[in-house]
């Protein structure tokens, strides 16, 4: 046993040493510092989003600009800064986003008031702030930052959370606030993304089930009325519900999309043959881009890229649970959160493009065109990444310790052991009779 324990000791020894050791060479049969997978999985959608970006933007970028790749050239500009914040984030500990978190709060706040005071206005909507040659869409930052606040809250707060109606209205309080200045945009999309995942994350911290069904009905009570008191959204939902009413107004771009998903049939038309984004289908490398991607890879495409996002969000959660075993609650709610995040805006965006949900302007993770999207889920990814690091680092030094503790205590075992043994030598040593002077003497003269 003692030896097991010790040959497990130095495999993991020699990950900690690998990571911090720059002097000896990792050993491939060593156990990663990371999940590996992971990361692969985020290179993969990313690099998929760019062949199918090109692909989707070449006709309105030819007619816009005179160059055909104009839009991934800036996305491919936008997958290095993505890969680069990804990369420096993954060095920040976990402990600095949670002193960090309130202050992250306040910094979401004051970019939603810059939009709304020095934003750009885009299609009736203003969602970007322009510093230089630097676009950024507010939105974006205010949910994994809010989401950081979020989790900070549930671990300072958690029993005042699960035991009384106060602490449960507390984080709602702060998200209204939020919301109000997303609707002042108007960018409902993020705020319906935001709130449910602010429910379910308050469901699993321990939420009593009356209020967690209380404020479902609340939200979608307010989401109805949000709905029915614009009459943009009005034409949406009835655009929505039967677009070949209209398809050459109000369902026009739903239209567009449900004859590319029908086009893509099984395997595709192939890649770069789509009719669809030949401007027939508006914003088609953005919020509709998994339509085009339907339609030149087929149901396969479709099913890869699902797969993929799935086996991220499982991840996400598969590792939320294992924080909280390992008694890091900051670290499992804000995986919760990301991973609750990324599944909720996959299905709005398909959801939208494929009929099944009123379109809305929400990206898909890690695919679509645009910069703030791409760095702010790649930045998402990096957390998680950094999540699982420092619990295998935990578990590294928790078995270093107990190793050293029982080589201790195996130590002071034998040290007494030792002691015990020459005091009894001693003990034997004086009971046992010595020779007289006199024997000693005759014992000489015979």
């Amino acid at each position: 046993m003692s030896t097991l324990t010790e040959n497990k000791v130095s495999t993991l020894k020699q990950l900690f040493v690998s990571k911090y050791d720059k002097t000896q060479a990792p050993n491939k049969t060593d156990i990663q510092p990371y999940d590996h997978s992971l990361v692969l999985l985020a290179i993969t959608l990313l690099s998929i989003g760019l062949v199918v970006v090109t692909s989707a933007s070449m006709s309105v970028a030819d007619r816009l600009f005179g160059n055909p790749f104009h839009f991934a050239i800036r996305h491919s500009i936008y997958i290095v800064l993505a890969m680069i914040s990804a990369m420096v984030v993954m060095q920040i500990p976990m402990r600095w986003w949670c002193k960090s978190n309130v202050w992250l709060l306040l910094l979401t706040v004051v970019l939603l008031i810059a939009v709304l005071v020095i934003g750009r206005s885009v299609n009736g909507s203003t969602r970007w702030l322009v510093i230089g040659p630097i676009t950024i869409q507010a939105a974006e930052p205010a949910k994994l930052f809010f989401f950081c606040y979020l989790a900070g809250y549930l671990v300072r707060r958690h029993e005042e959370v699960t035991a009384n109606i106060k602490g449960f209205f507390k984080p709602l309080a702060v998200f209204f606030a939020l919301a109000l200045l997303l609707l002042l945009q108007p960018d409902l999309g993020t705020v319906v993304v935001m709130l449910f995942t602010t429910i379910s994350l308050l469901f699993l911290a321990g939420a009593k089930l009356w209020q967690f069904f209380g404020l479902a009905i609340a939200g979608t009570s307010a989401l109805v009325l949000l709905i029915v008191f614009e009459e943009y959204r009005v034409r949406r939902i009835t655009s929505f519900l039967d677009p070949w009413a209209d398809p050459f107004g109000s369902g026009y771009q739903l239209t567009q999309s449900l004859m590319a998903y029908g086009r893509g049939d099984i395997f595709g038309q192939g890649l770069g043959n789509s009719l669809q984004k030949l401007e027939y289908l508006p914003e088609a490398h953005t919020d509709f881009i998994m339509a085009i991607l339907a339609e030149e890879l087929g149901f396969f495409g479709v099913l890869t890229v699902l797969v993929i996002m799935l086996v991220i969000v499982m991840k996400a959660m598969i590792m939320g649970n294992l924080a909280l075993r390992k008694e890091r609650p900051f670290e499992a709610y804000l995986a919760y959160s990301i991973g609750i995040w990324f599944s909720l805006q996959t299905a709005v965006n398909v959801g939208a493009s494929a009929g099944v949900l009123p379109t809305k302007g929400l990206t898909f993770p890690l695919l679509s065109y645009g910069g703030s999207s791409l760095i702010i889920m790649s930045v998402a990814v990096a957390i998680l990444v950094r999540i699982d690091f420092e619990m295998r680092v935990d578990g590294i030094q928790a078995i270093k310790r107990s190793g050293m503790a029982k080589g201790k205590k195996r130590t002071l075992i034998r040290k007494a052991k030792q002691e015990v043994s020459t005091v009894i030598e001693d003990v034997i040593e004086e009971a046992l009779p010595k020779p007289s002077a006199n024997a000693k003497a005759g014992g000489l003269y015979d």
